[in-house]
């Protein structure tokens, strides 16, 4: 969860207003039945902050009318069909202020304007049935895409402020993850969870300060936070280090980079902990459970599927999974390398991400455990790239650029039908591939067109040209990827043909040779792409080992 809300256009108060914690919105200009159920004793292994609250909620002892009845549904529309017997369950951490229970002066309060609602936590959690398998996939806040809002590009922050089934249809519409299952959280439920499990610990290598989220730990070593304290840990992104030779002057200490994504980082390591922390309590005490559930249930959000049959369900088929063994991805991006916050029709939206491709495309692949060849929203195979038209719009006003993207689609096999020049939909930096209709085959035809594209990109619902199925507006840094070189054939006098050694076949290159190489260019502007896992640094904090000692 974030100290800030959504994008925030400038305004000479600026930094007074973040430092409160407040958020503003850049498009609108506002601060951003009683049944007994037999007792499951499930032990909780689930690696993140959501599944441990439905579990929790899901393994409780009693009234399960009582506390169903507490928690909050919200009906949400999705376009996802389950296949492969999985399911993905969006994981939502809100920054409302207005919808706590309590107003918390640490949090900024909602009487004094800091009245934003962003998702600036977006995990999605993917569970086979069939395989007890469980991954984790996070997408970044400051991703800039197309259908962020109801009226367009913004942050993926930014949706919630149009309501959960806005952030649902972003994350399909433009990434074609299928979300069968909504979970959202706040501050007051993050908090409510350490504080009834008693709090928990984590190892600080090195002195930390963040003045955003207030954050500050002087002295490294074990330390013990309740939930006010865990909430300042996972709520960092402007973590100020203190190395060998710093002062004591905390606002001087180096401030590190990446903070949107180290944030993501330390997440995941959190809540490790926590996972391990409520593991340690077990599910059997009744007491504990009680006061889990009802802590729980009262700030929680989840979509009207989610009853408390089917949470009981997940809470008895997962109870196994391990810790250790549940992978954690994050989407690959480029950073915007701006001074001053990116500026796009008129607002700045500071700090913004593109998703890179194929490691987008390649990375949700592996997060579904689907092959490149199969349709992410339905499971099927995808279109063949000659079964279905696409046009081609220069969207960065590079010379002759859209028709060397066509000329490398064809080599790909794409029908074209069309190439001309439009006003960028998105961003100038960022290729946006356009898919007319919600529906698996249409959405579908996008993903056979991206996974050929090598550059900032991503899909968008949206209005198609020329009559095509799909239209692909460019960016200012796009190739298209050719097509493997097949292997070649030798003819002996005798009319016999011999196919060369396997080994000597060519593996498919990720640089297209374009007719005009002066017509791709390179945006300087642009960061090189991050890792989809991401490895702690030696100031993040971990978990207690032995007597206070660092723990793995």
């Amino acid at each position: 969860m974030s100290d800030s809300g959504t994008p925030t256009p400038r305004v000479p108060n600026r930094a007074r207003l973040e430092a409160l914690g407040h958020a503003v919105d850049a498009r609108h200009g506002e601060p951003r039945h009683r049944q007994r159920v037999k007792r499951s004793r499930a032990k909780i292994a689930l690696v993140t902050l959501a599944t441990v609250v439905v579990v929790i909620v899901a393994a409780v002892a009693g009234d399960y009318w009582y506390i169903n009845h507490l928690i909050k549904h919200v009906t949400i529309t999705s376009e996802s069909q389950q296949y492969n017997n999985t399911e993905n369950i969006l994981l939502v951490g809100s920054t409302t202020r207005c919808g706590l229970k309590h107003q918390n002066a640490a949090y900024g309060l909602c009487s004094q304007g800091v009245t934003g609602v962003n998702s600036d936590v977006v995990m999605i959690l993917h569970l086979n049935l069939t395989t007890n398998q469980v991954s984790i996939l996070s997408l970044p806040r400051d991703l800039f895409v197309p259908n962020a809002r109801v009226d367009g590009a913004n942050k993926i922050d930014a949706a919630l402020y149009n309501g959960p089934n806005q952030l649902v249809k972003a994350i399909q519409e433009d990434f074609g993850i299928p979300i069968n299952h909504y979970v959202e959280l706040n501050f007051d439920t993050f908090a409510e969870v350490v504080n009834v499990l008693g709090g928990i610990k984590m190892y600080f290598p090195m002195s930390v300060f963040d003045a955003y989220s207030q954050l500050y730990v002087r002295n490294p070593g074990c330390i013990q936070l309740d939930g006010t304290r865990a909430l300042e840990v996972v709520r960092a992104r402007h973590l100020q280090i203190r190395f060998p030779g710093d002062g004591t002057n905390y606002r001087s200490w180096p401030q590190e980079a990446l903070s949107d994504l180290a944030r993501i980082r330390r997440d995941h390591e959190f809540l490790k902990v926590l996972a391990d922390a409520v593991k340690a309590k077990g599910i059997a005490n009744p007491l504990t459970d009680q006061r889990l559930a009802t802590a729980v249930a009262r700030y929680l959000t989840v979509d009207q599927g989610l009853t408390t049959t089917a949470l009981l369900s997940l809470a008895e088929h997962f109870h196994g999974v391990s810790v250790s063994s549940v992978p954690e991805l994050t989407v690959p991006v480029v950073l915007v390398e701006t001074t001053g916050g990116y500026l796009y029709q008129g607002y700045y939206y500071g700090d913004v991400e593109f998703p890179i491709d194929p490691g987008v495309t390649q990375t949700i692949d592996r997060f579904l455990d689907v092959g490149s060849n199969i349709n992410t929203m339905d499971g099927k195979p995808l279109p063949k790239g000659s079964s279905f038209t696409v046009s081609v719009l220069d969207g960065s006003g590079t010379p002759n650029q859209a028709h060397v993207v066509a000329a490398g689609l064809r080599r790909r096999g794409f029908v074209i039908h069309g190439i001309g020049a439009a006003t960028p939909y998105g961003v100038r930096e960022e290729t946006v591939v356009f898919h007319s209709n919600n529906s698996a085959a249409s959405l579908g035809a996008a993903q056979t067109v991206l996974h050929t594209i090598e550059g900032p990109a991503v899909m968008a619902l949206g209005r198609t040209t020329a009559g095509a199925t799909v239209t692909v507006l460019t960016g200012s840094d796009v190739s298209v990827i050719p097509p493997p070189r097949t292997p070649t054939t030798t003819t002996t006098a005798k009319g016999k043909h011999h196919h060369p050694p396997a080994t000597t076949t060519t593996k498919p290159v990720t640089q297209i040779t374009v007719l005009d190489p002066s017509a791709v260019k390179h945006d300087t502007s642009l960061s090189a792409p991050t890792d989809v896992t991401q490895a702690l640094q030696p100031w993040d904090p971990r978990s207690c080992g032995p007597n206070g000692t660092e723990g793995p």
